[in-house]
Formats: structure tokens, sequence, C-alpha cells
């Protein structure tokens, strides 16, 4: 793979994406956290601050996700209507670097869409003079984006081989899938069924467990994981990312136009 030409595509896909006016999702947020901290006084006295930066974190994340999901399942199957990946497979343009390349591009856009969010939801915490953890915030922030691009690569491998619309809806089931993994196997556990519990076991090694990077719920309380935790779970996540990226590649290569 050239370097050269996934950034070329990643660039392109970042320029495209921001044309579809994704950046508008900005200023809706905004307005969400201004009309939040409006009618949070009035909701609950005594907790709005922990109430808000919770609904703050949860709100980034909510926005990102649907940007992940829904952008990200229709990155190839777009090439694919509009007849454009015709022109591009048959250059120097592998597969493998259209699929690298696509989710650089859209990994590149919602870091600019994280970094926008989270200076917005800053300005608002210090306007209102809410305390909050700086640094366990921009880390959760940081692990978000792990996770959505862990998202991309699902979506990317799900869009790959099927319709956009049943892509999205498979790369929800395993967002939502992931984060409750962990309760799965509780779940299997607490059954004292053996095939049960092997089933759920099976899903937690099949599954991504998001829990691992979602770290949202303990920054407001600046509670963070080890620092051995934190990394042994960044490294789960990027490789999780790369054995999707491999497997949509692989599943591509084969599938013919």
């Amino acid at each position: 793979m050239s370097l050269g030409r996934i950034w070329i595509i990643a660039s392109n896909g970042f320029r495209e994406v921001i044309r579809d006016r994704i950046l508008y999702l900005i200023g809706f947020f905004a307005l969400l956290l201004a009309i939040a901290l409006r009618l949070l006084p009035e909701i609950a006295a005594a907790t709005e601050d922990k109430i808000f930066l919770d609904f703050g974190l949860a709100a980034i994340g909510l926005l990102s996700v649907v940007v992940a999901v829904f952008v990200g399942t229709g990155l190839i199957n777009k090439e694919i209507e509009k007849r454009t990946v015709l022109v591009l497979v048959p250059k120097p343009i592998s597969r493998a670097e259209l699929i690298v390349g696509k989710h650089v591009g859209l990994s590149g856009v919602l870091a600019v869409l994280l970094v926008a969010m989270t200076a917005i939801y800053l300005l608002l915490l210090s306007f209102s003079q809410i305390s909050y953890p700086l640094g366990s915030i921009l880390l959760s922030v940081f692990y978000l984006f792990l996770e959505l691009s862990l998202i991309i690569a699902v979506a990317l491998l799900f869009g790959a081989f099927t319709s956009s619309l049943l892509a999205m809806l498979l790369t929800f089931g395993v967002y939502l899938m992931g984060h409750f993994s962990r309760d799965l196997v509780e779940l299997g556990r607490l059954s004292k069924n053996v095939s049960v519990e092997w089933l759920t076991q099976a899903f937690y090694l099949v599954l991504p467990d998001l829990s691992r990077l979602n770290l949202r719920n303990d920054a407001v309380y600046g509670l963070l994981p080890s620092p051995l935790a934190l990394v042994g779970n960044a490294i789960y996540g990027l490789f999780y990312t790369a054995l999707l990226l491999a497997i949509a590649v692989l599943i591509f290569s084969r599938r013919e136009f």
C-alpha cells in the first residue's frame, strides 16, 4: 500500500463528507447544550452541575456515533452506486488503499467534530462556572475517538458486502451489543446453563468490548482506570480496528462489480 495514495483518498473523502454539511451538527450541539443549561436548574437544582457534565459528554458521544454509522456505512456503497469504483479500482489504487483511505478520511472528520464539540462544551462549563476535571474529560474524548474509529471500521466492513441500510442496522447492533457484551457474559453465568454460558462467551469474544473505551461516566467524577489499564484498552481498540479493516479489505477484494 502507498501512503501517498491513501492520503489522497482520505483527503478527498474528508472534503466530500464536509461538503455534506456534517459540520452543521456543531451548531446543533451548541444549541442543545444551551437549552440544557437553561432547563437543568428547573429540573434538578441540587445536582444540575453533574447532570450537565454527564449530558454534555453523552451528547458528544451520541452525535459522533450517528455520524460514524450513517456516513461510514455509505462510503463504499456510494462509490459503487456512482460507479466511481469502476474508475478507481483499475488504476494503481488498490482496494485495500480505498478502504483504509476512506477510514482515515472519516476519522479526520470525526476528529474535527470532537475537537469543536469538546471546545464548545468546555467553554459553556467555564461560562457557567461549573467545575470539571479537565484532564479526565479530555482523556475520555480521546478514547471516544478510538471507539469511533472502531465503529467506522465496523461500518466499512458491513458496507463492503451489503446494502447501506442493512449495514447501518448491523453496525448499530454491534455498537449496542459491544456496550453490553460484559453484561451478556454475566447473564450467561447467572443462567447456570452451560449452553447459554458458552453462547454468551462466544458473543463476547466476537463482539468488540466497547466498554473498555467508554470513560465518560468515570470522567465526570475524575475517576479513571490505572495507566496500565488505559494503555491496554487503547491497544485493544487499535488492534480490533486493524483486524476489522483487514477483514473488510479481504471481503471487498473478492467482490465483483
